[in-house]
């Protein structure tokens, strides 16, 4: 029976970070914002106090038990359901992380606690970090990140070019653009302005592909998202949806590895498949498994069917 890990997941394809280990130290949903297009619903705590919401031991615990057993990876990602530096006890698993292997470190972050000294200290400790930047002013801020009323989006910019001056790593950012929010002209030059504040390495455009917390938010056609990314730079790409091409070569995948992943995002059959590196027809059989037992449903959008954990 394989071992069912409560804090790491995968590794899985990523579009940005190949075969990529998970690891959630956040409980869903306990975030600094409440973007109008997570994949993973509203927030049920919206706050800025860190402290240790997993307990980090126990996470090193696993994490040394799975590199033990042969982990075989692109990537080590601190990510999951929540907004990871919340979690106090980040820094010391970066530092166990890099004692243990040589694998390069991942934190996916919002940003939005970067101006805080502690947590650009823990972040230092990664090789990538992946922040977000939505919107190019206050207003437009609050209407697609819903924060915190103790986070501004200056906040969030000069805690980002704080840590650029301290970070020896890369920074990609991702900018997540909303039809009819931030995709006009004099939105993408203001985002443009702040983007030359940060200077990231990379920028990764992303849109909505997935269900999202409201569900009026529209994606942005291919075609808009390579004219807005030409506009920000050549820095800028668009990042694609993940395929089947980083398979896992050892897919003794069970209904629970399927329940896991879903469990963080809803997926479609394909992402499903991709992901885990199986066939269409035996994440079906894992799929009819779940649904049976009431711990998975599904539901339809954009003419494409979805399933998400309930």
């Amino acid at each position: 029976m394989p071992r069912q890990y409560k804090y790491l997941y995968g590794p899985v394809p990523s579009r940005r970070l190949g075969r990529s280990l998970g690891i959630d130290i956040v409980p869903l949903k306990v975030c600094t914002l409440d973007c109008v297009y997570c994949q993973l619903g509203r927030s049920s705590e919206k706050t800025t106090r860190r402290r240790e919401y997993v307990p980090i031991d126990a996470v090193i615990e696993e994490l040394a038990e799975k590199i033990g057993s042969g982990l075989d990876a692109d990537f080590i990602t601190i990510a999951g359901s929540g907004e990871p530096t919340l979690n106090s006890g980040l820094g010391k698993l970066l530092k166990a992380a890099s004692d243990i292997t040589d694998i390069p470190l991942t934190v996916l972050t919002n940003g939005t606690l970067f101006y805080r000294e502690d947590v650009r200290a823990d972040c230092a400790q990664a090789d990538v970090v992946m922040p977000s930047l939505d919107a190019g002013d206050e207003p437009t801020f609050r209407k697609i990140n819903r924060p915190h009323r103790d986070i501004s989006i200056e906040k969030l910019v000069s805690g980002l070019c704080a840590f650029r001056e301290e970070f020896a790593g890369r920074i990609w950012l991702e900018v997540f653009l909303v039809d009819g929010m931030n995709t006009d002209t004099e939105q993408v030059a203001k985002i443009k302005g702040l983007i030359e504040r940060i200077r990231p390495d990379k920028i990764h455009l992303n849109t909505a592909v997935r269900p999202t917390a409201d569900a009026n938010v529209k994606k942005v056609a291919i075609e808009k998202l390579q004219t807005i990314a030409a506009a920000l730079g050549d820095s800028c790409e668009v990042i694609a949806d993940f395929s089947a091409r980083h398979q896992l070569r050892h897919a003794e995948t069970t209904a629970q590895d399927v329940f896991s992943m879903l469990k963080r995002r809803p997926c479609s059959l394909q992402d499903i498949s991709a992901g885990l590196g199986i066939s269409s027809s035996l994440a079906v059989k894992h799929l009819a498994s779940l649904q049976r037992r009431g711990l998975v449903e599904s539901y339809e959008k954009n003419r494409t069917v979805f399933f998400k954990a309930t």
